[in-house]
């Protein structure tokens, strides 16, 4: 094995991960962190060409650089043997950057992207600092972490993955608005909800409010579900945020508009709950400070955020993700009775019906409530900072 050179001051970091939004804003928030922290470091990228990071990083003001990387198919294909092709390729191209770049430390947040850079990086003598986001350890972070000098996790117990004493449950980074939210909810004088509800239409301060999201993109079995319900959460007097999609506000948005003037009694007459429809919320924090009970996917980042603000949740896990991660991070939090597990199939029977009951027992939301305040760290993305800061440290 060969040493990297002791880089001179300014630290310079790359950071890689990709795919998806799981995998990158983890990269960007411990980018953004590192550089107030360190002002002069210089900063690269390294994702896979043709990916969302491609796009989405430099819009942060980071500069990137791309691998040929491919994932491989799960299905015997003549396409894997250019993938593998192109593997070979990264890696070399990974071993090249290092050699120009010459890091002071290498940030992996998991994807196959972030594959070839940190391998090589951890078997050159780099410092080489894993976050994964999961329950579940992805491939990348299970292959490179014999060699990494840490890893990060944001589920506790991950010992089945990681070598014991190499790995810190450090949470999640989750987006600053929603840290400054969840240090404030429930806190004497906290006029949080009252605030966000008026953001919403004609939602009443008095009546539970449900929060429904299956992410930017939407949830179809969430989705449809609900679209199936909408009388029933009605008539129990339950309130809706909905966030649900692009794709399923352009086929849905009128036939929702039709139940709700069709059935004046339940949605217009007196003390009719409110519901607030769109393909996308961007005040995120709001819906979460005006909401009771969440229904969401189960996502690293999506539960991170969920135990931050305290919000007692109905996960859903998708069953289209790589080794059912999903269902691994929800079951983290059923089996502490954070959470209330329904899976993909279970949902057009079971959902509503779970978030009902979970709507009408406060003292339920309030024992969910502390066992997530248990689990949350708010200060996820300053907790991983220092613990590269000690690895910069170790390594001088």
């Amino acid at each position: 094995m060969t040493t990297a050179m002791k880089p001179n001051k300014p630290h310079r970091f790359i950071l890689s991960g990709g795919g998806t939004g799981g995998h990158i804003f983890p990269a960007v928030a411990i980018a953004k962190s590192l550089q107030q922290r360190y002002p002069d470091a210089e900063f690269l990228f390294v994702g896979a060409l043709g990916k969302m990071e491609m796009e989405k990083v430099p819009k942060e003001g980071f500069k990137i650089v791309g691998l040929p990387i491919e994932g491989l198919k799960r299905s015997l294909s003549p396409r894997n043997l250019l993938v593998a092709m192109k593997t070979l390729q990264s890696f070399w191209k990974a071993k090249k950057i290092l050699n120009q770049f010459q890091p002071s430390a290498v940030i992996g947040t998991g994807g196959y992207a972030s594959l070839p850079i940190c391998f090589m990086a951890a078997r050159n003598g780099y410092p080489t600092i894993l976050q994964e986001q999961n329950g579940f350890a992805g491939l990348t972070n299970r292959m490179v972490a014999r060699n990494a000098k840490h890893i990060c996790t944001g589920f506790p117990n991950m010992d089945a993955f990681f070598p014991e004493g190499k790995w810190t449950f450090t949470g999640n980074p989750v987006r600053q608005n929603i840290i400054d939210l969840g240090t404030i909810l429930g806190r004497e004088g906290d006029t949080s909800r009252a605030d966000s509800l008026s953001k919403f239409g004609n939602l009443k301060p008095h009546l539970p409010v449900l929060l429904v999201t299956g992410g930017s993109l939407g949830a179809r079995t969430i989705n449809q579900t609900l679209f199936n319900n909408l009388l029933k959460l009605a008539e129990a007097k339950i309130q809706v945020i909905w966030q649900m999609g692009l794709p399923f506000s352009q086929s849905h948005t009128e036939k929702i508009n039709e139940i709700i003037t069709s059935n004046p009694s339940v949605f217009s007459q007196g003390d009719a709950p409110g519901i607030f429809i769109a393909p996308f919320i961007y005040n995120m924090e709001d819906a979460f400070a005006a909401a009771d009970v969440v229904i969401s996917r189960a996502g690293a980042i999506s539960i991170s955020e969920i135990a931050v603000v305290g919000k007692p949740s109905v996960l859903v896990p998708s069953p289209n993700v790589t080794d059912d991660h999903q269902t691994k991070n929800a079951r983290v939090l059923s089996d502490m009775d954070a959470a209330v597990l329904i899976t993909d199939q279970e949902a057009p029977e079971k959902l509503i019906d779970a978030a009902i009951a979970l709507l009408k027992d406060t003292k339920k939301q309030a024992e969910m409530q502390e066992k997530l305040n248990s689990i949350a760290k708010p200060q996820a993305t300053e907790t991983i900072v220092n613990l590269i800061e000690s690895c910069l440290q170790k390594g001088a």
